[in-house]
Parts: C-alpha cells; sequence; structure tokens
C-alpha cells in the first residue's frame, strides 16, 4: 500500500477497544498513588479490580496465565464514558493583530517524503474568517472565507518529494485580489494561481495553527516537514521580508529541545507543540557543515509534523488507585471489565522506599516495552489469530487497532520512521498473554509477557524479588539498586540511557552482581526529557539492525541534543558492562548451548552443579531453543573485561540466522577478521571485577523460554540459573 493510500484510509474511524486504559506512570512505591485514566467504547459501567501477575503465556503446555485475585484490596464499579484519541502533531499560537482590511502574506516552507493528498500546513482562524494553506502531491491551495464569502485557489503543480518548497498566499481586501504562489526553493518561476473577490475581509487576530486547521477541534493534519512559517503585512514576492514588515515569523530553530515555538515578530506570539511532533530536523538550508543541531541550530529549523503522533491521549483520569502501604513490590495489573469485554492494564510495586528490601531485584525493561509499544508486524493473520482463540490468549493486535498509536519499529505514513514512544496510551503489546509470534515449537512471547517465564520461575523456586524499572533507574539512579545483592534482567534490555548504564556499570563496580538473561541487550541509546516523562526518543542512526534509518545529518536527539544510535556506536558497546554484545539474528527459534571447557574449571564449576549433559537448552518456550532469535558473544576488542571466562558457546545456528551488519565491512569480511559464519553465536560468560562484583551473561533472548522443561521450571537452564542466583545472593 503506498502512502497516500494510507494516509485516505485514516479518514475513516479507526476501531476501538471494548474497555482500556493507562496510568500516569509504570510503577508505584506503597503508600503512594497512580492515576487511572480509562475509555468505555459504548459507555456506561465498568469493574476495576486489582490482581497480582504470577505468569503470562498462555501455551497449554507452558506455565499458563495466571493471576492472583486481590479484590479484596481493591474492587470497584465506576461509571464509564468514551474518551477520544485525537491524533496528529501540530503547533498553535495566537495570530498577531492587524486590521481586517489590511492586505497580508502567509508564508511556509513545505518538503514532503510520500505522495499524498492535500492537507492543511498554515491556517490563521478569526471566527468565520480564516485563510488556510494547503499542501500535497498534487501542489499547494489555499482557501479564504469570511462572513459571506469563500475563495479556492490552487496551482496545480505538482510537489517534489524530498525537495523544499515555498508557498504563500497574497490577500488585499482593497483590491479583492488573492494570489498563491508555489515555487521550487531558489528557483525562480514560481507557479501561480489568481482570483479576484469582493467584500473580502481576513482575519483580524484569532489562532495560527500549522501543520493543521480547524482551532476548536484540529484537523487535517499534515505529514511532513514545515519551516519557517511567517505572516507580514502587504503583499509580498518571493524572498525574505523585510522587519518592518513582519507580523509574526516564527522560528523553530529555537527551543528544539522543548514544544514551544518562539515568534520573533514584534508582537511575540509565541506558540506551543501538540503531539510532539519531531524536531531537530534537518533545514532547508542545511549543507552538511554540523551534524548536531546544538552546534548550528539555524540548519535544523525544521519540524516533521505527522498525522498519527501522539505523545499522551489526553484521556481525563477516572480515579487514583492508592497503593496499600503493606502491598509487596511485585508485578500487577488493573482488571477492567464492562458489558463487551475487558482489558488487564500492568504496572510495577516497587519496594518502600526504605525497605525492607529483598536480596534480589528484577528490572523490568520498561523502556523496551515503551519503544516496542503497540508493534503493527502486520502478521495477525489466519493461524496467529486461530492460535490466540485457541489458547485464550489477549485478544487484541495493534494490526487491527491504529488508534493507540504504533512503536518505534513502525512507520509513519510518509515511511519516516517513529521516532517518539509515549506510554500515556493503552500499550496493547505490554498486556499478560500477548502473543507476538506463531511460534512453531513454543509460545511466541516478547517483552513484558515473555519475562513473565523469569517472575514465574522465581516464584516457582521460593526466591524473594523486587520489581524495580529501568524509568525508576533512569531518575534514581545507583541509589535504587544499591540495597541488592544481585539484579536481574529480563529477556530483551535493548533501549538505555547514559544514566541507566552507568548506575548499572557503577553497581558492579563496587561489588555488585548483574545477572543479564537477554540478548540484543544495551543496544539502543535513548533521550528523555524531565519536562516531558513519558516519552523517549530514538534517532536509528548509523549502523544497526533496523527498522528504519534516520534520515542524514538527523542523528542527534531533539530531547536532550545527544548523538543517538547504537551504544556502540556511542562508545559504550554492551560488552562492557555484561562482557556479551549483540552479534548474530535470525527467525523466532532456537537452539542449544555447549559447554566449554573452562565451565568444568573448580572456579566455575558450581554453576554447572547438578547439570550432567554437554548440551544446554535444546528445548523451550521461546522459539525451542535457549540460544535463539537474537544471541550475543563476547568480544575483548569491544570491551569484554579481561577476567571474562566463556562457559558455553552456542553451536548449529538455524538456517534464518545472520550477522548483524555492524559486524560487517563487506559480504565477506568482519570487525574483528572472524568469518560472518562464525559470528552467529551466542555466548555464556561469567566475570568478576577486583571491588568483587559478578556479572554472568547468558547472552540470548530466548533463554527465559528453557527455564521451563516437561511441564514444570526444571532442566539443565533452570538449574543453571538457579545456582547462579542463589550463590549471588549470599
Amino acid at each position: 500500500m503506498n502512502a497516500g493510500a494510507e494516509l485516505g484510509m485514516r479518514e475513516q474511524e479507526p476501531s476501538e477497544l471494548p474497555v482500556t486504559g493507562y496510568f500516569n506512570c509504570f510503577s508505584c512505591r506503597p503508600g503512594g498513588k497512580l492515576a487511572v485514566h480509562v475509555s468505555v467504547r459504548d459507555g456506561g459501567p465498568y469493574r476495576a479490580r486489582l490482581e497480582r501477575v504470577l505468569s503470562g503465556d498462555p501455551n497449554p503446555k507452558g506455565p499458563g496465565v495466571r493471576f492472583e485475585d486481590l479484590s479484596s484490596r481493591f474492587d470497584r464499579t465506576i461509571s464509564g464514558r468514551r474518551q477520544p484519541i485525537h491524533a496528529g502533531s501540530y503547533g498553535t499560537a495566537p495570530a498577531p493583530a492587524h486590521a481586517p482590511d489590511a492586505a497580508r502574506t502567509w508564508s511556509v516552507l513545505v518538503w514532503i517524503t510520500a505522495p499524498m493528498a492535500p492537507r492543511a500546513v498554515f491556517a490563521q482562524e478569526d471566527g468565520a474568517h480564516r485563510v488556510v494553506l494547503s499542501a500535497g502531491a498534487a501542489g499547494t491551495a489555499a482557501r479564504v472565507t469570511w462572513p459571506g464569502g469563500e475563495l479556492a485557489l490552487s496551482t496545480g503543480a505538482a510537489l517534489l518529494t524530498r525537495r523544499w518548497h515555498r508557498m504563500w498566499l497574497s490577500a488585499d481586501p482593497k483590491t479583492g485580489i488573492v494570489v498563491l504562489h508555489q515555487a521550487l526553493l531558489d528557483w525562480d518561476a514560481p507557479a501561480t494561481s489568481r482570483a479576484q473577490a469582493s467584500g473580502l475581509v481576513l482575519p483580524a487576530k484569532g489562532t495560527v495553527l500549522i501543520a493543521a486547521e480547524g482551532a476548536s477541534q484540529p484537523s487535517r493534519h499534515f505529514t511532513g516537514k514545515l519551516e519557517a512559517p511567517w505572516i507580514v503585512s502587504g503583499t509580498q514576492e518571493i524572498g525574505t521580508p523585510s522587519a518592518g514588515i513582519i507580523l509574526a515569523a516564527w522560528d523553530f530553530a529555537q527551543g528544539i529541545d522543548t514544544t514551544h515555538i518562539t515568534d520573533t515578530g514584534p508582537q511575540a506570539c509565541h506558540g506551543k507543540l501538540i503531539n510532539l511532533p519531531t524536531r531537530g530536523m534537518v533545514g532547508a538550508h542545511w549543507a552538511g557543515h554540523e551534524h548536531c543541531w546544538r552546534h548550528a541550530p539555524a540548519d535544523y529549523a525544521a519540524i516533521h509534523f505527522h498525522d498519527d503522533d501522539i505523545d499522551d491521549c489526553r484521556w481525563a483520569p477516572d480515579f487514583d488507585l492508592d497503593i496499600p502501604d503493606d502491598l509487596p513490590s511485585g508485578a500487577y495489573v488493573l482488571h477492567l471489565d464492562c458489558a463487551h469485554g475487558e482489558d488487564r492494564v500492568p504496572f510495577y510495586v516497587l519496594p518502600r522506599r526504605n525497605g525492607p528490601f529483598a536480596k534480589v531485584a528484577f528490572l523490568a525493561s520498561t523502556f523496551t516495552y515503551q519503544a516496542y509499544a503497540n508493534h503493527a508486524r502486520g502478521n495477525f493473520g489466519r493461524r496467529l489469530r486461530e492460535r490466540v482463540q485457541e489458547w485464550g490468549a489477549y485478544p487484541y493486535n495493534p494490526d487491527e487497532y491504529p488508534v493507540y498509536g504504533h512503536s518505534t519499529y513502525n512507520r509513519h505514513a510518509d515511511r519516516s520512521g517513529i521516532a517518539i514512544s509515549s506510554r500515556l496510551r493503552p500499550m496493547l503489546t505490554m498486556r499478560p498473554g500477548f502473543l507476538t509470534f506463531n511460534d512453531a515449537r513454543g509460545s511466541g512471547l516478547r517483552h513484558y509477557p515473555a519475562d513473565t517465564h523469569l517472575l514465574a520461575w522465581l516464584e516457582a523456586k521460593d526466591i524473594a524479588f523486587d520489581i524495580i524499572t529501568d524509568e525508576d533507574l533512569d531518575d534514581e539512579g545507583l541509589a535504587l539498586l544499591s540495597p541488592y545483592k544481585v539484579v536481574l534482567t529480563g529477556s530483551h534490555p535493548e533501549y538505555h540511557t547514559l544514566g541507566t548504564l552507568d548506575a548499572l556499570q557503577t553497581y558492579t563496580n563496587r561489588g555488585g552482581r548483574l545477572v543479564y538473561l537477554g540478548g540484543n541487550g544495551f543496544y539502543w541509546r535513548i533521550a528523555r526529557s524531565k519536562a516531558m516523562p513519558g516519552v523517549i526518543e530514538i534517532r536509528r542512526a548509523e549502523g544497526g539492525i533496523r527498522a528504519w534509518d534516520a534520515e542524514s545529518g538527523e542523528y542527534f536527539n531533539a530531547l536532550d541534543g545527544q548523538l543517538g544510535g547504537l551504544w556502540r556506536r556511542n562508545r559504550r558497546p554492551p560488552q562492557q558492562l555484561t562482557g556479551v554484545g549483540f552479534s548474530g539474528q535470525g527467525l523466532f527459534e532456537g537452539t542449544h548451548y555447549l559447554r566449554l571447557p573452562a565451565s568444568y574449571e573448580p572456579d566455575h564449576a558450581w554453576m554447572f552443579e547438578g547439570i550432567e549433559s554437554d548440551r544446554l537448552g535444546d528445548y523451550g518456550l521461546s522459539g525451542g531453543g535457549a540460544a535463539g532469535f537474537e544471541i550475543d558473544r563476547a568480544d575483548f576488542d569491544l570491551g569484554t573485561p579481561p577476567s571474562t571466562v566463556i562457559l558455553a558457546r552456542s553451536e548449529d545456528p538455524p538456517q534464518s540466522f545472520v550477522t548483524v551488519p555492524e559486524e560487517l565491512l563487506s559480504h565477506i569480511s568482519t570487525v574483528n577478521g572472524e568469518t560472518p559464519e562464525q559470528l552467529r553465536r551466542g555466548e555464556i560468560v561469567y566475570l568478576k571485577n577486583q571491588a568483587g562484583g559478578e556479572v554472568f551473561s547468558v547472552g540470548s533472548i530466548t533463554f527465559c523460554g528453557s527455564l521451563w522443561q516437561d511441564n514444570g521450571f526444571k532442566g539443565p537452564i533452570s538449574r543453571l540459573l538457579e545456582n547462579v542466583v542463589r550463590r549471588f545472593s549470599r
């Protein structure tokens, strides 16, 4: 489907869940409260009750989807209502005052990346008086409306994709002449449309909208880049207006790391951005002299607007959920139930700030859950749908519910990558029982539900644990980790900030113990802003396996001004922290590990006590093997600590597996000199530093799926992890 068709489809009302919601935060401490935002599609009452998550795997051959009923702690029936989502980013500002019978010119620079239907790019509205400029693949258009009259113009000249154009509209009420111009930037021959209207009256003040129209309910959202919108008095030919006639000129080069838009004109008509369009974008005059917008903001005076941007559903809260003082740390859901359906909205309870603390902490990968939130994979076909129904799995898939926004693994309608993800919306992929894949050898779980394999294992082994989250770690730093003997990651801790990496590195450097239970971890750098704590930003800069690639010159995050992309490209490869880093990837399938001689040495044999076989994990609920999907290996050139010991290595990779692109110099040569085929491996490693800090890493996303074997948490993988966790937590 082409981008224009996608944009046309979005005119239809998308479907919504019968009942769903979100919290204002992922987590809370006992004694605190969470705001609960709920929408009931058809209105009417709904019931909300508390449950603790025990397991989230609906596979009949696995641990099941199980909850502890805590309705005795919270159970309420609430009068619900539908709360709509208004997607689409735009800017809004007060319009400059000017006499309604005086001539004026409106202008803006426009850049589109794909053919599309006309959408509003610049509008001024003052009651019934309106001026709307639109742009699309067929060219630019304008509409002027006043009481008793309306005038429409169109240049009829196609806009070239990926080229900057200037469009401007001049209107003179005294003569009634209205002229619309469109020109390829720096070319001298504009396309022009001219008309004359009697009784023309222009807006005197009112509201300016950028990338939308309709001040009371913005609509016709534009998808593409805009730069330098301005309004001047008089009629203006092509070029930059003189300062004496400027009424308003919004400079997007100012405040790039904010949601504010600055008017440099005399009336200071400053405005704001809604739904967080992407800033720090290469502008019309960028020449490649600087790649960081902080060093040359004028080169980055463009904003990329999208018709599906969402930074916050902006639903009113229905109520506050008070977290009891004695509620244990753990994974919880609020079970919402109405006449037409149900949903379970997850959150975490941290331990009390002053304890008591367990010896073990599970670090929930909430940044990764958020990056993948509502990933529409296009795979919710007949077979996966039948499995969902047969297993009683979570029934709602992002493929069918685009209204809640998509993930940073999807693209906007113009094929630009989604760089912003918000947690202030329903996240369908972050639900117990959600199936990502129709896994032929297992359950097909990823992220939040996959990590319940570990939580259920901890419960089964009677290992007391607390839960903390990525976001808490970024906010609180080392202090959040300090009470614990050992910190466990989940299956895919892929997205991290400098703050979370620094905290984990300092924790192990000071004697803490880290168990990395995933693959492709600590891979992408993300940005956050204290002013917008609910969102994360990702720039998929040069290198890595990418769902999309950032435009040249747009590798630096808008939220913090730092270089995005791989942590490896930021000289913080994951090997420095965990001993291993991303090396190979394939379909959602797995293989086994083979123990190496070091695993039998006295210093390491304790980890394998009770394990007789050399082969580890040739089974499992995730792809049928403990070493699968995305796998990591040690690399001393990339920072694997010298004390690191490789205990086991995957073998017989499935045919679908390939070497990750950042390791390749060409199709036959690699960065470290091994063959591409040799790098398709995952490794289990152990390291101990001089401060007594220890790290145990398994180098595979599917490892935790192999904690379960033959209808129970048993077998070599379960025994290996139990040996490590019990020793580390002494």
